[in-house]
């Protein structure tokens, strides 16, 4: 199986069932997501160097951004005669980041341009 087709399956397993449309926006973003963390990785290292990190940290990073887009797309408030509704997008935005945080640091040893503790 190819390597954007894991990141694929993992994101879809972390985003759960999805409209026919709202997949293919995910899986655009997978392959984004995939081809970005590979730029960054150590000079020498594939990303089938560290296939299992790899994929969950790409399916991490791009259901992050997947969430924020349909945050964008939904209502912002809704008025209904003395009934106003108003959506709060901060824990859209603070999920989002803490899924990228944790595919940093799932991906901190593999990664040229970051630091981790390996041990002691």
């Amino acid at each position: 199986m190819m390597l954007e087709e894991q990141v694929f399956l993992q994101a879809q397993a972390l985003a759960g069932t999805l409209e026919e449309s709202r997949e293919e926006l995910l899986r655009a973003m997978c392959t984004v997501s995939a081809e970005a963390l590979a730029a960054r990785l150590k000079e020498g290292l594939t990303p089938e160097d560290c296939e299992s990190v790899f994929v969950l940290a790409a399916g991490l990073y791009a259901l992050a951004g997947f969430r924020e887009t349909e945050e964008s797309q939904s209502v912002q408030q809704l008025r209904a005669g003395d009934l106003t509704i108003q959506q709060d997008s901060s824990g859209v935005k603070t999920q989002a980041e803490g899924l990228r945080r944790q595919a940093r640091e799932l991906m901190a040893p593999y990664m040229k341009d970051s630091f981790a503790f390996t041990g002691v």
